[in-house]
């Protein structure tokens, strides 16, 4: 049996573009779709209702969300399996607990409180810190679509140490299923005492810093499927900076997450400034 797509709702805008961002992906998948609506603090959502959702927001019930988001799933696949799923919890408790049983969560970047769209909401970034499997947040510009995108690439964020398996495993998989390139990036850093101890030798540090990034970068893709072509880039900087600036060329950043219940200071970076969405995954090595 395959494992659900999961969706979270509230009535906003962007959740319901993200239902379309869902339907798209879990087609593009196999697998049906699940749409959640938390609704424990349901008196206390914010106004700003998606313009589909007829009524006030003091009339608009989670029921009235759910049949609007699947309507629209609907519309858009209409062989797409979609389920529906009213939870009385906090949205990303709700989201989280759905995420035992599903192959993915996918959440808007925020949600009814109007907070501006650049900022990261507190139940997208809770969902991705404590999900046991992978959780998209849509940030940029993702024009409601999982395929036929800007750039026609999936991006990975390679780290330092031992390659997480799950993490290249999602990202190979992504770049198979939409027929485009996979980017593998590595950044990495020469420390400033390097050339100011070594005067005569400024410069060459830091090559050996970017050979021994592009050799572990090298070890991390040794097992790339033949059917997926893979672009490797060494890039110097931080993390936490490469990456967001790789994302402004990309359709999907895939980035690996290490401590349940807490996201790192690259993932934090990364869903606070990427300008596409991204896959943030529980490292299993």
């Amino acid at each position: 049996m395959y494992l659900p797509l999961v969706v979270g709702v509230d009535g906003s805008e962007p959740s319901l573009r993200a239902v379309d961002w869902a339907a798209d992906e879990a087609t593009l998948h196999t697998v049906p779709l699940l749409v959640v609506c938390g609704t424990l603090w349901e008196r206390y959502e914010g106004a700003a209702l998606a313009r589909e959702l007829d009524g006030t927001p003091a009339d608009t019930r989670a029921d009235d969300i759910l049949d609007a988001a699947a309507r629209r799933a609907r519309r858009r696949h209409p062989d797409l399996v979609v389920t529906t799923e009213t939870v009385l919890d906090e949205a990303e408790h709700a989201l989280v607990c759905a995420g035992r049983n599903a192959s993915m969560i996918i959440v808007g970047s925020r949600g009814r409180s109007g907070i501006a769209d650049r900022l990261l909401g507190s139940v997208s970034r809770t969902v991705a810190a404590g999900s046991d499997c992978p959780v998209v947040v849509l940030r940029g510009n993702h024009d409601n679509r999982a395929l036929g995108g800007r750039d026609g690439r999936v991006v990975v964020g390679v780290g330092v140490g031992e390659p997480a398996v799950s993490v290249l495993r999602l990202a190979f998989t992504e770049a198979r299923l939409r027929h485009v390139p996979l980017a593998a990036v590595r950044a990495w850093r020469c420390p400033a005492h390097e050339t100011i101890d070594h005067p005569l030798l400024t410069g060459e540090p830091a090559r050996l810093y970017e050979e021994r990034a592009a050799r572990e970068l090298e070890a991390a893709l040794e097992d790339a499927p033949p059917d997926v072509v893979v672009r490797r880039h060494t890039v110097e900087g931080p993390a936490r900076a490469v990456l967001p600036a790789a994302s402004a060329e990309a359709d999907l950043l895939v980035i690996g997450r290490r401590t349940q219940g807490r996201l790192g200071r690259v993932a934090h970076a990364v869903l606070h400034r990427s300008a596409c969405p991204v896959v943030v995954v529980p490292e299993r090595t």
